[in-house]
């Protein structure tokens, strides 16, 4: 959905995406797109007066799941489609209003959901998608308990992949059907019923050809990963993002960032699991695996910063905990500081996507804003704390509750 027109900013800190160097000055946007910042820009079309307020780029979510309605695998696998997307369509809209004016769903999603968004028939962030996650037998993402004797080839966000041939074809259909990229899972986790966290899961091959393929479409696979063992499988076998990753030690870190491997760290998650599993129906089971990978989050994403490898910003938040998404900016700032998870929650996110127009203030790219209510840079709270006004914009339009109600600014319009 592209909004046609002029909106300047006015009055503004601008943190750009890149520099830690804030700009004071305007932002010019015309149809959709960023044409000039800093000081010289006139006013024109509506003018948002941001009153010495910081604004950032639009927020990415690099793991993010429309689908998750719940923490039970079975439910969010085989429940009715068109509930799931119904349901998604709603978290995709609180999404869009904290801020987050992009997302990558990595298990799960459809070209009909991004169709629906860039069409306008209902409110959403920027929607990139990997379709189901390609799990092995027995894998994250088989749903089956030990004493299970049914089938389960996959539902709406995991598809059951064994061998070779079958994965080859399960990716050509991902590519096909829109998906942007390859998610796999490569060790066990923490919501499924059998695989143990820290076991390598798929064979070099399969491991292989997915990454192969993925590189022919000009596209990637990334992996569900925690331990050494499988983050160091994934990568020397061609997978070019590593997701959670909380296992890492300092030689597999190394071996990233001499790789070029990415790290999408997803610390709210667990956080957030262990204030409010019961709450929210975590398993004996999963809460254990949760307390494991936990405390080592934090450790992680330090041994990754150290070693110098591209730290993205993810929230894996299913059900209720869908709530957290901007507490998990909290916690990466407590690790990297404003500017580091700012920087992995922008432009480092974009690269990621392979988006150079997305994450940055500058000219040419898309004008998918936030205003915050003050500096974050002296007050990191105003990132998280929802009690802080904070406007949103995507494609130059201002995204408000009363604007996803199908209400528009006009033209000559002061927004204070």
């Amino acid at each position: 959905m592209t909004t046609s027109g002029i909106l300047t900013i006015r009055n503004a800190l601008i943190f750009d995406g890149e520099s830690p160097d804030l700009i004071e000055g305007s932002i010019s946007i015309r149809d959709g797109r960023i044409i000039a910042t800093g000081r010289e820009v006139g006013e024109a079309g509506v003018v948002l007066d941001a009153g010495g307020r910081t604004v950032i780029p639009g927020l990415i979510d690099a793991h993010f799941h429309a689908y998750a309605l719940s923490l039970t695998s079975a439910r969010n696998e085989t429940g009715p489609l068109s509930y799931s997307a119904l349901a998604g369509a709603r978290r995709l809209a609180a999404a869009l209003l904290r801020g987050f004016t992009a997302v990558r769903d990595v298990a799960g999603g459809d070209v009909g959901l991004a169709n629906a968004i860039e069409e306008g028939l209902y409110p959403g962030p920027r929607y990139f998608f990997t379709g189901p996650a390609l799990s092995q037998t027995g894998g994250h993402g088989d749903i089956r308990v030990t004493n299970d004797g049914g089938c389960f080839h996959g539902g709406h966000m995991c598809e059951v992949v064994d061998g070779v041939d079958d994965l080859l074809r399960a990716v050509r259909h991902r590519f096909r059907t829109g998906a942007s990229a390859i998610k796999l899972m490569t060790s066990g986790g923490v919501v499924s019923p059998v695989d143990p966290i820290r076991v390598p899961q798929y064979s070099a091959a399969e491991i292989r050809v997915v990454t192969e393929e993925a590189s022919r479409r000009g596209s990637y696979a990334t992996a569900h990963a925690y331990s050494p063992e499988a983050i160091r499988h994934s990568i020397l076998n061609g997978v070019r993002c590593i997701e959670h990753g909380n296992l890492l030690d300092a030689e597999t870190a190394q071996l990233m960032a001499d790789n070029d491997v990415y790290l999408v760290p997803t610390l709210v998650t667990y956080e957030a699991m262990e204030r409010r599993g019961r709450e929210v129906g975590l398993t004996e089971v999963g809460a254990a695996k949760n307390r494991e990978v936990l405390e080592a989050g934090r450790k992680a994403v330090a041994l990754a910063r150290d070693a110098g490898v591209r730290i993205g910003f993810g929230t894996d938040l299913m059900g209720e905990l869908e709530d957290e998404q901007l507490a998990g900016l909290r916690l990466q700032c407590e690790v990297l500081g404003v500017y580091g998870a700012l920087r992995s929650a922008t432009s480092t996110n974009a690269a990621l996507l392979r988006r150079g127009d997305l994450g940055r203030i500058t000219r040419g790219s898309c004008a998918d804003l936030v205003v915050l209510d003050g500096n974050p840079f002296d007050e990191p709270s105003i990132l998280w704390d929802e009690s802080k006004t904070r406007t949103v914009i995507k494609d130059g339009q201002v995204i408000t509750a009363a604007a996803l109600q199908g209400l528009e600014l006009h033209d000559n319009a002061t927004v204070a």
